[in-house]
């Protein structure tokens, strides 16, 4: 009996290994699995003037924390943008290790409260370089739940368990997750450019002749009409040009007239479209201007800039139109005078709609100017800013976010009607009550949709065709950055893939450390005693068996 156990006990000393097998699908279950694969977008990154704004670093591998649980430059805050305050996004940029930020589903849904913070906090990042990582991902269902996951659990093991045991097995049984961004660092784009393009209405030879020129067009006082499309927000992209679009329907629109004798009229009316704006500090007008050739700017009757001329998101402002000058017009001067057919003619087609004129000196000691209209001013050009935006801080001027789309192109189609309309009333001169486009010359939501959605001024060259469609001496230039004291610089910069990996906290690697060390120490016992307890389960069988056969007979002689 006794070799038969010692035999017993070499084969589980010789299957020792085989234990091993148990133990390792334990080991890979609670090893890291990959939980999902999101596509992010890194923030912008660019630098004007030498100051550096947007994020500055790219590479993320740092345990994911929710924006109330995060504590350490170890952590990667993994939140909602309309969770954000701008508090909370000055902590984690100083002390954070990086940022996820998850855009909402439908920005429409929100209340205007938190539109206004989701705009501020916009703004906020645009104004300042961030050393750290930062990512937007877009709505997914999967992503949400990781952050329901890594926010509510912290906050329900608070409520719901006191004791410290309770604490314990809530620690032990939590999911954690690790966030890892293979993002390269950006480096500066050495063939950074802005593009301006430009062009004019030029009266017809005929209409020339009646006008008295000598055949010289640049005689004509100029009314040049400019906007900025803008290429980027806190990403680089922007999903909505709505000054653009209404600078294309002026140049559809105003076509139609310059088509006849009759209706061309004694101006230049010209138009300026540069792939710069507030971000930027307006270089791609601050370029042009500055060009020793321009014979575009010669007898300018005024400048109109237009700049957030909808709001993209409706936060039941009222609608009102401003006239941003650098200084009050004075009496009988082109921008006095038009500013009131402005505001007449708006108070004519739409009862809801005012105009109101504001006055804000040039700072000159700012290298970064307010509106685009100062560029010209300080140039002694005539200039005003047509914008829906009372101050120039605004964050609507740089928000990459919208309402429904039919929503902006209703309001786009009154701004340009009454632009339109004040615009042909200056130039003939005739009655602000009176409706020059109207019938086949009426503004219409087809002559603003197509350019809406436009990504930069040379992109599928839908610009530069509409340009030369319609105007003459059409021209583009770039603005390129000094090599050694560069205006502006942009970045190279890639959408990288974010993975998030489940794991397990610390503290259940402590917890299963103990409960392998107590399994192995159990199987170890069992294995070194295993061939006394087979003695004595043997003598204990032996006996009974014994005492059964002997108490057998006995009972047989009783029968």
């Amino acid at each position: 009996m006794l070799s038969e156990a010692d035999n017993l006990a070499d084969i589980f000393r010789g299957g020792l290994p085989y234990f091993l097998i148990i133990t390792l699908p334990i080991l890979i279950i609670c090893s890291p699995c990959l939980a999902s694969e999101f596509q992010v977008m890194s923030m912008t990154k660019f630098d004007v003037n030498g100051e550096q704004f947007g994020s500055r670093s790219s590479v993320i591998s740092l345990e994911a924390k929710s924006l109330y649980t995060w504590s350490t430059g170890r952590h990667c805050v993994l939140a909602r943008l309309m969770d954000i305050s701008i508090s909370d996004f000055n902590k984690i940029r100083q002390k954070a290790g990086g940022l996820i930020i998850m855009f909402p589903d439908n920005v429409q849904a929100l209340s205007n409260e938190v539109k206004d913070q989701i705009l501020m906090l916009e703004q906020q990042m645009l104004s300042q370089s961030i050393p750290i990582p930062v990512y937007f991902a877009p709505f997914t269902k999967n992503l949400e739940h990781i952050i329901n996951d890594i926010t509510s659990t912290p906050i329900q093991n608070n409520v719901q368990n006191k004791t410290a045991l309770g604490q314990l097995l809530l620690s032990v049984n939590a999911n954690g997750y690790h966030i890892t961004v293979d993002g390269q660092n950006g480096v500066a784009n050495k063939n950074s450019k802005v593009s301006t393009i430009q062009g004019e209405f030029v009266p017809n030879p005929f209409a020339m002749q009646q006008l008295e020129t000598g055949g010289d067009s640049n005689i004509l006082p100029l009314i040049l009409i400019t906007a900025n499309l803008k290429t980027f927000g806190i990403i680089n992209d922007y999903p909505l040009n709505a000054d653009t679009a209404v600078l294309m329907a002026l140049i559809e629109i105003f076509s139609k007239l310059h088509t006849t004798v009759s209706t061309t009229p004694k101006y230049r009316l010209g138009f300026l479209l540069s792939d710069s704006g507030l971000l930027l500090n307006f270089q791609g007008s601050k370029k042009w201007i500055e060009m020793d050739d321009n014979l575009a700017l010669r007898n300018v009757e005024f400048v109109l800039c237009l700049d957030t001329i909808t709001r993209s998101l409706d936060s039941n402002q009222p609608n009102v139109l401003y006239m941003h000058v650098s200084k009050p017009p004075k009496e009988k001067t082109s921008i006095s005078n038009y500013f009131k057919l402005l505001k007449s003619i708006a108070g004519h087609h739409n009862k809801n709609l005012t105009v109101e004129g504001i006055h804000k000196k040039i700072n000159l000691a700012d290298s970064k100017l307010s509106w685009e209209h100062e560029r010209f001013c300080m140039k002694r050009f005539p200039a005003f800013t047509l914008s829906s935006a009372k101050s120039p801080v605004s964050p609507l001027r740089t928000t990459m976010f919208k309402d429904n789309e039919s929503y902006i192109i209703e309001h786009l189609v009154i701004s340009v009607k009454n632009i339109a309309e004040s615009l042909a009333c200056y130039m003939y001169k005739i009655d602000p009550f009176s409706e020059v486009f109207e019938g086949h010359a009426a503004i219409i939501e087809d002559n603003i949709r197509p350019y809406l959605g436009i990504k930069a001024t040379l992109q599928n060259n839908d610009i530069k065709d509409g340009f030369e469609k319609y105007l003459k001496n059409v021209k583009i230039f770039f603005d390129k950055p000094d090599e050694r004291e560069p205006d502006f610089m942009f970045y190279n910069s890639n959408n990288p893939k974010l993975n998030i990996y489940r794991v397990k906290p610390a503290i259940f690697d402590l917890f299963l450390t103990f409960a392998i060390s107590v399994y192995l120490f159990g199987v170890y016992f069992a294995i070194h005693f295993f061939p006394r307890f087979y003695s004595l389960i043997s003598n204990s069988t032996n006996i009974y068996i014994r005492c059964f056969i002997k108490s057998s007979p006995n009972a047989l002689k009783r029968k």
